[in-house]
């Protein structure tokens, strides 16, 4: 594809024009929506499916997102993915959210019962002699194949056959998770809800930090001075990550009450498990000095965690080392709809699909690994909760408090735009304009370039971009 004219940059509304200004219109303007529906969301990576759901030949996820729906499927030789729709009349194989095994029977459509096997051929046509033989090509009959990637454990597709790889799109982030062991986490749990808001207004609540004072307090009061330290003297702590008024013994302890409020706050944050190995530690010998013990505390805990989890059958890799040579964020986006929040040996999941302008659908995972004397039974579909649930972890629960309510704000006389801090929610506006890059048909090299910086650009700042 061509580079843009230049005359062309904002050719549609509400593009971002100031990177520190981005339009309110963009989150409830029924066009803009259209817009991303028929420019964006066709042409990227789409996080499809977990494998854990797909790890016998045969088993099967549909997957849907503004009306295209596929099918992936573990077929004899991988991961394949077909566009949900039966070659005779169109009627989709697979109900919206279904999933099953087919390696017996196949795909059967559910209208006149033509069928089809794992590799998308079709193999009974139901009254077959009433048809042209023409109309019977088994090139033609066969289920039209979507492309589809593996990695960290979850299966993405895209609809558009020219755009770049997923791993060439999203860049070394991918390998940096797989390198701590994302790839074999499964899931312990699955939430799914609706919120009343657009998809962006929903994503941008997880690309700062700059909201835990006031949204999530319970962190903020357990440690301001890492808070404070990362956003600002003026909530009233003393300035630095490590608090040197208190010993070390009571520092440790904050950061253990830390840990804890992680874990009940969001499980796959920090899990149970490595919350419990780190309490058998409190008491271990370090330094004097706290800004030198509580780092030499972490390393000890983490090795513990690696240590402790391996010898119960948990394949987990060395956390030390890969901190080291593979760091990550807290929070790390894979662009256009999911993030990925790596702690220890667990994580937290967030899958965002828009449902209207105004509506999006929010799905949340707790990974980490299981043993084989576990027997682990594997999270095949969401438990669905309304958004104001009391039963969500803490965390997501304070922050859907937040979302729908800002998407009502955004439609306030006056308020034309949101106003970003340029050294701490810059990633807002760096996937802002690499939307609009997509809206204007930016180069898809280009475009990947782009996509690529948002990882490791949690709490980050504005970047410039050639689109």
């Amino acid at each position: 594809m061509a580079d843009a004219d230049p005359a062309s940059l904002h050719q549609f509304p509400f593009a971002v024009t100031d990177p520190e200004r981005i339009p309110s219109k963009r989150y409830y303007d029924e066009d803009f929506y259209k817009l991303e529906n028929e420019k964006l969301w066709p042409h990227v990576w789409q996080m499809a499916a977990r494998l854990e759901q797909l790890e016998n030949v045969g088993d099967w996820v549909e997957y849907s997102n503004l009306g295209k729906s596929v099918i992936v499927v573990r077929a004899k030789d991988g991961i394949k993915a077909y566009h949900n729709a039966c070659r005779h009349r169109g009627v989709p194989i697979a109900a919206p959210g279904g999933a099953g095994n087919c390696k017996s029977a196949g795909f059967i459509c559910p209208f006149h019962g033509w069928r089809w096997n794992l590799e998308g051929e079709n193999t009974f046509v139901y009254g077959k002699h009433f048809f042209s033989e023409e109309q019977l090509e088994q090139g033609d009959l066969a289920l039209r194949a979507c492309r589809v990637e593996t990695a960290i454990g979850c299966a993405f597709i895209n609809f558009d056959d020219d755009a770049p790889s997923l791993r060439d799109s999203i860049g070394p982030m991918l390998e940096k998770l797989e390198m701590r062991g994302m790839d074999k986490q499964r899931a312990e749990w699955w939430y799914a809800t609706k919120l009343p808001a657009n998809w962006k207004t929903a994503m941008e609540a997880f690309m700062e930090g700059y909201h835990v004072m006031r949204t999530h307090p319970q962190l903020q009061r357990m440690l301001p001075q890492l808070y404070n330290t990362l956003y600002g003297m003026d909530t009233g702590g003393i300035g630095l990550p490590i608090n040197p008024s208190l010993s070390v013994r009571e520092n440790v302890h904050a950061q253990f009450e830390h840990m804890k409020l992680l874990n009940e706050g969001m499980a796959g944050m920090l899990h149970q498990k490595e919350v419990d190995i780190a309490e058998q530690l409190l008491e271990v010998d370090l330094p004097e000095d706290p800004a030198v013990a509580i780092p030499m505390w972490y390393g000890i805990v983490q090795h513990q965690v690696v240590e402790q989890l391996r010898a119960r059958g948990e394949d987990i890799p060395d956390l030390n080392a890969v901190a080291q040579s593979h760091p990550v964020q807290a929070v790390e986006f894979i662009f256009p709809h999911y993030f990925v929040l790596p702690t220890m040996s667990s994580a937290s999941a967030y899958r965002i699909r828009p449902l209207g302008p105004e509506e999006c659908l929010f799905e949340l995972w707790s990974l980490t690994n299981f043993a084989e004397s576990d027997n682990h039974q594997t999270v095949s579909e969401p438990t669905i909760l309304p958004y104001d649930s009391p039963e969500f972890p803490t965390i997501p629960k304070q922050d859907y408090s937040n979302i729908p309510i800002q998407q009502q704000g955004l439609h306030a006389e006056g308020f034309d735009f949101m106003r970003l801090g340029k050294g701490i929610e810059g990633m807002i506006s760096n996937y802002n304009r690499i939307i609009d890059g997509h809206l204007r048909g930016a180069d898809p090299d280009k475009l990947a370039e782009a996509t690529q910086t948002l990882a490791h650009n949690f709490d980050g700042k504005i970047m410039e971009y050639d689109l």
